[in-house]
């Protein structure tokens, strides 16, 4: 099973020129970082919006209310969740 993740747009890149729209968002979520590229998005997200993030694209913006809820839902799962073990389900 997958998740999209809501991260924030730390930065905004053109990669084919100016005349472009842009094309990948540098994003954050509790400190890990990465590209994704912005083709499948709702629309172009400016800096600081929150955007879902799933697969390396960016497929809907979220208001910042949203995307904390889903954040903190988030880290609630996973400190239910058992620590690491070597068993699988």
């Amino acid at each position: 099973m997958c998740l999209a993740i809501p991260m924030r747009v730390k930065e905004i890149k053109n990669i084919f020129g100016e005349l472009a729209d842009p094309q990948v968002a540098v994003v954050d979520a509790d400190g890990m970082e990465k590209e994704v590229r912005l083709d499948l998005a709702d629309r172009i997200p400016e800096i600081g919006d929150y955007v879902i993030v799933h697969a390396g694209f960016a497929i809907h913006t979220l208001t910042e209310q949203e995307a904390l809820i889903n954040l903190q839902l988030m880290r609630e799962m996973a400190a239910a969740l058992p620590p690491d073990s070597e068993e699988t389900p």
